[in-house]
């Protein structure tokens, strides 16, 4: 049931929209897949029964997003494994190589230095993988409390701290979880990066790009 509502075009498009981690009302939801309003409502009604998301009143507007993090992370798989497969359409345009090269996952850093972060950690024994699993370790902890996040605040959170999150571009894993959302806070804080309006792209700037690759050197 979850594939084939994910698997519709008009749906999928929506979802797709969603990935930016910002709530969009159903008229921008129906602009991004094509279709009338009307359609998309019957569209976001069956999404919601799913508990794929969940919608808001404000005023006279609803503002939909994705239900949780469990949402994204699985849209974001199965854009890995399309683009594994070949199902997927080319695109050309400027925004693919920065899309490439570091966007928004839901709420973390993806893109080829998303991949790059997640493998710094591993590197430098910040973080331990077994598989699918990722747990912090000592080392990890106190690096990431010098970097600037609090980490007692983040345990209290009932979202995990470390997901593997599959990179659709780069088709390696990422960091997601509550420290990947914290970690690319962290980022725009110091002023290293900006997301881009209307846009998941994250632009760095020359300084900020060369700081975080020695922050995370690999």
């Amino acid at each position: 049931m979850i594939g084939a509502l994910i698997g519709d075009p008009a749906r999928a498009n929506m979802l797709t929209a969603l990935m930016s981690g910002k709530a969009l009302t159903a008229s921008e939801l129906a602009a991004e897949a094509g279709i009338t309003p009307q359609t998309a409502s019957s569209h976001l009604s069956k999404l919601e029964a799913a508990n794929l998301t969940r919608q808001r009143k404000q005023g006279r507007h609803r503002y939909i997003s994705l239900a949780n993090d469990d949402v994204g992370g699985v849209l974001e798989a199965l854009m890995g494994l399309a683009a594994k497969c070949g199902h997927v359409r080319a695109r050309t345009g400027p925004r693919d190589p920065a899309l490439r090269r570091a966007r928004v996952c839901y709420n973390h850093l993806a893109g080829e230095l998303g991949v790059r972060l997640h493998d710094s950690l591993k590197a430098n024994g910040f973080v331990r993988e077994e598989g699918e699993d990722i747990d912090l370790t000592d080392r990890g902890a106190a690096f990431v409390r010098e970097f600037g996040i609090d980490l007692d605040a983040l345990s209290t959170l009932r979202r995990p701290l470390c997901l593997s999150c599959l990179d659709w571009s780069a088709r390696r894993t990422h960091l997601a979880g509550s420290l990947g959302t914290a970690l690319l806070d962290r980022i725009y804080t110091l002023g290293w990066a900006r997301r881009e309006e209307n846009s998941r792209v994250i632009s760095f700037n020359r300084k900020g790009e060369q700081d975080f690759l020695k922050t995370f050197a690999v």
